[in-house]
Formats: structure tokens, sequence, C-alpha cells
């Protein structure tokens, strides 16, 4: 074991808060496209850019090519938890990790058995009707051919946060919370460049700011200690 893991291990066990803030990278090794990676959904070509069909603009204007997208791109299919989101159940199970925030939709963690997940980005395993808040299992979304409908009329949509939208204050509030009380943070599989997600390590008042990404951050020069590396196969070792 590197001198990098085992101090990692070490810190693990001598934690009681630990937090996990995580991104895209934490379900890669689940067979989910990221968006940024060299084959993640930013670098395919579409009629719009990703970031421009799934802004809310876009889905009020264009909802049809929206479902295009959404049925083409972001469905899971049978993706399934990786070793990262098992790790981190077992230490929840375990009392040490108190809380996972995420910035993904695609609620591994909780496939995994974590339940204190923090969903920033919202969730594509629910769906609401548009106009009269009627809640919706998402197959209804996939099944259905072009705009999916609430018998009121008005469209059904992913719980989802997409651009342009505010993050849930609620969701925000708790995981400001979470940090801040937290002893050890690991943040893993995210580039921290989306905001206001990114902002949250600014909470943490603690001296074990762990990073673990396969590439570079721009909290790099703020963490206490950094791995590179695919964060499943990190936590595998420990």
């Amino acid at each position: 074991m590197s001198a990098e893991l085992e101090t990692l291990r070490q810190w693990i066990e001598e934690s009681e808060r630990i937090v996990f803030f995580g991104g895209a990278g934490v379900s890669t090794e689940s067979g989910i496209k990221d968006f940024r990676s060299a084959d993640g959904l930013y670098n395919q070509q579409y009629d719009y850019p990703p970031e421009e069909i799934l802004s809310y603009s876009f889905f009020r204007a264009n909802p049809a090519e929206f479902y295009r997208f959404y049925r083409d791109k972001l469905l899971l299919g049978d993706a399934k938890p990786n070793p990262a989101h098992r790790y981190l159940a077992e230490l929840e199970r375990r009392g040490k990790l108190t809380a996972v925030i995420t910035q993904n939709i695609d609620g591994l963690h909780q496939a995994a058995g974590s339940r204190n997940v923090l969903e920033l980005h919202g969730t594509l395993l629910r769906a609401y009707c548009t106009r009269c808040r009627k809640p919706y299992d998402p197959a209804r979304i996939e099944k259905e051919e072009g705009v999916p409908r609430c018998s009121c009329g008005g469209v059904i949509r992913p719980d989802i946060v997409m651009y342009e939208e505010s993050l849930d204050q609620e969701v925000l509030a708790e995981s400001i919370r979470q940090i801040r009380a937290a002893d050890l943070l690991i943040v893993g599989g995210t580039s921290l460049v989306v905001y206001p997600a990114a902002g949250l390590l600014q909470y943490y008042r603690g001296s074990r700011l762990v990073l673990i990404n396969k590439s570079a951050t721009p909290y790099d020069g703020a963490a206490n200690l950094r791995i590179q590396g695919p964060i499943g196969e990190i936590f595998s070792k420990l």
C-alpha cells in the first residue's frame, strides 16, 4: 500500500464524521459517461451543445429535442454500483460516514445501500408534472415517444436541476451543515469546476481534506492529501 493510501486508511479509521463529496467520476466505473472527459457528453456532436439541451429555457422551448437527447444519452440502462459506491455505503453502516453529497443524478449511491444521500442536482429516479406537480414513475418518460404529458396536459419532467435552475435550498443548507461538521472530507471523481456545488468546499473547517481524482482540480493546492486515479479502484485497495 502506498504512503498516500496508508494515510487515507489511517484517517478513515480515526474519523467519526466523514463526509464524501463526489461527482461524475464516481459513476464512470459503472459505465455512465461523464460530461467533460475526452469521450464525455460535452465532446460528442449534436444539433445543440449538451449544456444547452439540458437548460431550462431549452426544455421549455424545445421539449421534443430535450427528450430525444434524454432517451438517447441520460437513461441509466443496466448500470450498477461499483466499488466506490459500495465502500461508502459500508462506511455509513460502520457509523463513520455521516453523508454522501453528490452531483450525480443516477441514484447509484442509494442502490449500493447509502441512506443519507444529498443530491445537489436532483435525480433521474423521480419525475413530476410541470403543471400540477403530480409525481410520476420515470419509466413513463422512458416508454413514451415524444413529449410525455400528464392527464392534466402538463409536460412531465425528470426531477433534475437543469442549467439556469437553482439548487434545492434545503439540500444545499444540509450539505453545508454536514461539511462544516465533518472531521474528514473526502472529495472524489469531480473536476470541481461546476458552481455553486464546487464552492461547498469552502465550508470545511477541518484539516483533513482529501482529493481523489484522475486529473488535477482547482482545489489541489488546498488539499491535505491528494491521490490520483479512479476512485473505485482506490477505495477497493483500502
